[in-house]
């Protein structure tokens, strides 16, 4: 099977400051990820002075009101703070990325190099955005939170439309309520998608815990992203539906755990196993002493471990033979 993609979702957990954005970075690098990513936008391109935050967000900040762009604008990452964060990625050896939530930050993201785009949910309608992620022919991942399977095809189009190949294009299944009900993850939508439009499947997580994503793993996802922090007490809107460095850890070593599981599709006994047969299974044995000449009978054979011996799968075969030698009681049968 081909290694998971796990991404940590730092996206605006550092607060807006770069020295708490680094701690993040060196939490990722600790738990083994393949990617950090943060989010790149500018929180008056972004959001409207009339746009109102989501009841998490609300439920999660206590300062500037109930407006998305005031909260927003306390959460930007400068371009400097950019460059020094890739700059630190290198260091930390973990890759660095960030989703864009404007065109002018598609176009800043564009000239850092990055090898990939991740578009968020709510961008799944932004034909300008979809138009301009496209042209630059990268690969592309897209979560479908509060989507339907046309909002997907109509998005496939535009990237399909403007040069991007279905090969290059990963859909992430995913839910936008922070957290997320175990109920309202509906987890074999995934697969769903994956049938319907012929396209790599992955699991953008919301929930608490760990265990959808490796679930998701075993069904076949190719790319988890997942919300992290430092702490979940902290102040700020994504922050308590994120899971702790030591929780992210531990979900990157249950996924590359349950990678090794799967193995192939053919069913055969592995290595490790085989010096099992000889003591799991069974053999024909003597129930009681047999003279050489006697007829095996039913009244005069068992069957009993070890599994050295005739297979029980012989049994009519021998049933009827005559003993070419005397056996005592137990005595593996031989023919």
């Amino acid at each position: 099977m081909s290694r998971t993609i796990i991404i940590a979702e730092a996206g605006v957990n550092h607060n807006g400051s770069i020295e708490l954005a680094k701690k993040l970075v060196d939490a990722a690098s600790e738990a083994g990820v393949d990617y950090v990513k943060f989010q790149t936008f500018n929180a008056k391109k972004l959001a409207s002075k009339n746009s109102k935050k989501a009841d998490y967000q609300n439920k999660n900040t206590s300062e500037g009101g109930d407006s998305q762009q005031d909260m927003l604008s306390k959460l930007e990452l400068s371009k400097e703070s950019h460059y020094e964060l890739i700059e630190y990625c290198k260091e930390k050896k973990v890759k660095f990325f960030s989703t864009a939530f404007d065109l002018d930050s598609i176009d800043f993201l564009n000239q850092l190099n990055l090898d990939i785009w991740k578009i968020p949910s709510g961008e799944i309608t932004n034909y300008p955005y979809l138009k301009r992620i496209a042209t630059t022919r990268k690969p592309i991942i897209l979560s479908t939170g509060m989507c339907d399977m046309l909002d997907i095809r109509n998005a496939l189009n535009v990237f399909i439309s403007n040069g991007v190949s279905k090969n290059n294009i990963t859909i992430l299944h995913c839910n936008t309520e922070y957290p997320t009900p175990y109920g309202d993850v509906n987890l074999n939508a995934m697969n769903t998608i994956g049938r319907e439009f012929d396209v790599k499947i992955g699991y953008s997580d919301h929930t608490l815990g760990i265990e959808v994503p490796i679930a998701a793993v075993a069904l076949g996802a190719k790319i988890i992203e997942k919300h992290f922090t430092l702490d979940r007490t902290m102040e700020g809107p994504d922050h308590k539906a994120s899971v702790e460095p030591s929780e992210l850890k531990q979900m990157v070593n249950s996924i590359r755990n349950i990678e090794e599981a799967l193995g192939s599709s053919e069913k055969v006994a592995s290595a490790s196993e085989l010096k099992n047969i000889a003591v799991a299974r069974k053999s024909i044995v003597a129930l009681a002493k047999i003279k050489k000449g006697e007829v095996f009978t039913e009244d005069n054979l068992a069957v009993k471990r070890p599994g050295n011996g005739i297979s029980p799968m012989k049994w009519e075969e021998i049933i009827g033979r005559k003993a070419i030698k005397d056996f005592e009681e137990d005595d593996l049968i031989e023919i």
